[in-house]
């Protein structure tokens, strides 16, 4: 019980900064969309293999960083997104993740979309591949 309160308030201090800073900033500042993925990093390839191991470590960085919004299992129903009413994609549904590739994947975990933060250089590169590869499996759990 107290490590989802400890979450809790620490994602509600760290958006008090940045709903201030967000309404100093102009309108275009806003992470970017889907559509303004850079070609080079949408093709980005994922240079490492989703491996027991590395999944194991995609589900620790998601459980930290993803789980409170996308929910546990990545049906996007998780704690904040239910209480702030997101609507957030069903990773679980192999048709939600299906036009996107691991370099756009990796891109919007990088530098965040819409309303998601971005991780930025807090996390290193291997680990945002390994949650790329996770998110993915998330999928395959379903239909097993």
């Amino acid at each position: 019980m107290l490590k989802p309160c400890v979450i809790l308030l620490t994602l509600l201090l760290c958006a008090f900064p940045a709903t201030a800073q967000e309404s100093q900033a102009p309108a275009q500042a806003k992470t970017p969309s889907s559509s303004t993925i850079p070609a080079e990093a949408a093709h980005q390839p994922n240079p490492v293999k989703p491996t027991p191991e590395s999944l194991a470590q995609g589900k620790k960085y998601y459980g930290y960083d993803c789980a409170m919004c996308h929910g546990n299992n990545g049906d996007g129903k998780g704690e904040v997104a239910v209480s702030e009413k997101f609507k957030l994609g069903d990773f679980s549904d192999p048709a939600t993740l299906k036009g996107k590739t691991d370099g756009e994947l990796f891109y919007i975990i990088k530098n965040g979309q819409g309303q998601m933060p971005p991780e930025g250089d807090r996390v290193k590169p291997t680990e945002l591949w390994n949650m790329v590869n996770y998110i993915r499996s998330l999928s395959n759990k379903k239909s097993q």
